[in-house]
């Protein structure tokens, strides 16, 4: 009897021997890293000495004592609010377009999602700077029709457009969901409107568009978050200055400046966590909002 209870109490360890690889990791990369990063936002770290605690000094500074984190914040903002919608329609653009029946649409599929799989790289990076340069081939193409454009990258006013566009034509992730949505969509629900007498537009404002917008909600906010914390673009093509004149100063490259350029680690795990609250806010709205324009089957 007291072997066959061992051998139970024993057999309940066995299902927490399987999950230990996988808690070491989220305690050892993820929850601890966390809470420190919490604490440091608090203190005055430099990575040498010991942190100091200051407490509310770092985030008070941020807002009222830091233009350039003000400026981060700016071209952030202008950032996702642009270069997420113009991203999703025309990835729902072409997905509308993929749906129509073409052939080789598995090819057409993979084509137009490699953008989506490359476009974070620092190879890309690197030829979006050369091809929005000077003597790039966008102001070549330009010049042809009379356009005479300054460096994109070089000018304040342009900078921060061509990392949009880097944005928008990352669009294959987005497009692969809208088409699989598009795919589900009845063809009786268009059998029907066109014996009604309802044209193209008419179908697509009253029934695709509104049986895609739970995908939309989900895309939308995936994007969101992602261009929140992009990075890369923003560091390559600007090498690692957020210039010029601060036009590319991403809020996560001003982040980077603070906590491996000044070391000042304690004021840029503030900042991770003010851009942790302001991901946050935005997704609940989101999710808040969808009540008044998302359409669920029920």
């Amino acid at each position: 009897m007291r072997r066959v209870l061992t051998r139970r109490r024993g057999e309940g360890l066995i299902p927490y021997l399987f999950l230990a690889p996988w808690l070491i990791g989220v305690l050892a990369f993820s929850a601890i890293p966390i809470f420190t990063s919490l604490y440091l936002s608090f203190t005055n770290y430099n990575f040498i000495g010991t942190p100091n605690w200051i407490g509310l000094r770092n985030y008070l500074t941020m807002f009222t004592d830091d233009p350039q984190y003000l400026q981060s914040l700016k071209v952030t903002f202008m950032y996702v609010f642009v270069a997420v919608p113009l991203e999703l329609a025309f990835a729902l653009g072409l997905a509308l377009l993929l749906n129509r029946g073409i052939g080789g649409l598995g090819t057409y599929r993979s084509l137009y999602y490699i953008p989506s799989l490359i476009g974070g790289s620092v190879a890309i990076a690197i030829l979006w700077r050369q091809v929005f340069g000077a003597e790039g081939i966008v102001n070549q193409t330009l010049g042809v029709f009379g356009f005479d454009m300054p460096s994109w990258i070089g000018t304040p006013g342009y900078a921060v457009w061509a990392l949009i566009l880097l944005k928008v034509w990352q669009f294959g992730s987005p497009m692969i969901i809208f088409l699989a949505g598009l795919k589900q969509i009845p063809s009786d629900f268009y059998e029907a409107s066109s014996l009604d007498g309802a044209g193209r537009w008419k179908q697509f404002a009253h029934i695709t568009l509104p049986m895609l917008t739970p995908i939309l909600l989900f895309n939308a906010i995936m994007q969101m978050i992602s261009s929140f914390q992009a990075f890369t673009p923003a560091y390559i093509i600007s090498e690692g200055t957020g210039g010029p004149v601060n036009s590319t100063l991403f809020y996560t490259l001003y982040l980077y400046q603070n906590g491996f350029g000044n070391f000042q680690m304690g004021y840029a795990s503030s900042m991770a966590w003010v851009l942790f609250i302001i991901i946050g806010v935005f997704t609940w709205l989101a999710f808040k909002a969808s009540d008044r324009w998302v359409h669920y089957d029920n």
